[in-house]
């Protein structure tokens, strides 16, 4: 009996070790992720007005007068009538930089004004990608220079409305993670004619739903 025990036990202990290593490797989650930490207040929303952006950062694109914008501006491009080339296609674009939490989740949203149609513009896309964004496994995804890119593509009406950044595939989440503290934000236009005046990465209000507001408050610091 005690020789059929002491099996017993060996492979109830053998048993209670693969479930610790699995319970260990789910508790890690994805590579290069990082939770919020017990106490530790959430991320906040990051909220980026057109009108508080240097001249530096734009190329091709002029700041507009826009009495119902923060700042009283808006940024956009001349519509001449043409459709514009993806990345990595080095067409007008606004760069900027951004403080954001490594490992959480963004969506991103623009504040996008739909201009008059001509041409072959319908005033109404841009794609957007970032310095430093990861996918689950840690890989490069959306870097300026590539082929990789979110689309944010408005209404074919004219004027103001939130618009998501979204992947090709429509299946896929948008949602954005990037690895270090500090990253930039590469807005570029997709058509002639274009604008806009306010580019939100939200952690947790608008995940799911875009901003109801024309104008979106700034976290309190």
């Amino acid at each position: 009996m005690s020789g059929e025990l002491g099996k017993r036990l060996r492979r109830l202990g053998g048993a209670a070790g693969v479930l610790m290593v699995l319970g260990l490797a789910a508790a890690g989650g994805s590579v290069g992720a990082q939770a919020t930490k017990p106490g530790e207040a959430p991320p906040p929303e990051v909220v980026v007005y057109a009108s508080e952006l240097p001249e530096s950062a734009l190329f091709e694109f002029d700041f507009w007068n826009e009495p119902t914008s923060p700042g009283g501006k808006m940024v956009g491009t001349p519509n001449k009538g043409d459709e514009l080339d993806p990345p990595p296609e080095n067409d007008p674009h606004v760069l900027f930089k951004v403080a954001v939490r490594p490992g959480a989740a963004y969506r991103c949203w623009i504040h996008m004004k739909v201009g008059p149609p001509k041409g072959k513009s319908q005033a109404n896309l841009v794609f957007v990608q970032f310095t430093d964004a990861v996918n689950q496994a840690n890989a490069d995804v959306l870097k300026p220079g590539t082929g990789d890119y979110l689309s944010a593509r408005g209404p074919v009406r004219e004027g103001w409305s939130w618009v998501g950044c979204d992947q090709a595939d429509p299946k896929a989440k948008s949602l954005v993670s990037f690895r270090t503290n500090e990253v930039s934000v590469r807005l570029q236009a997709g058509m002639e004619g274009v604008g806009f005046d306010q580019v939100v990465l939200s952690p947790a209000r608008f995940l799911e739903k875009p901003p109801s507001e024309a104008v979106v408050a700034k976290p309190s610091k």
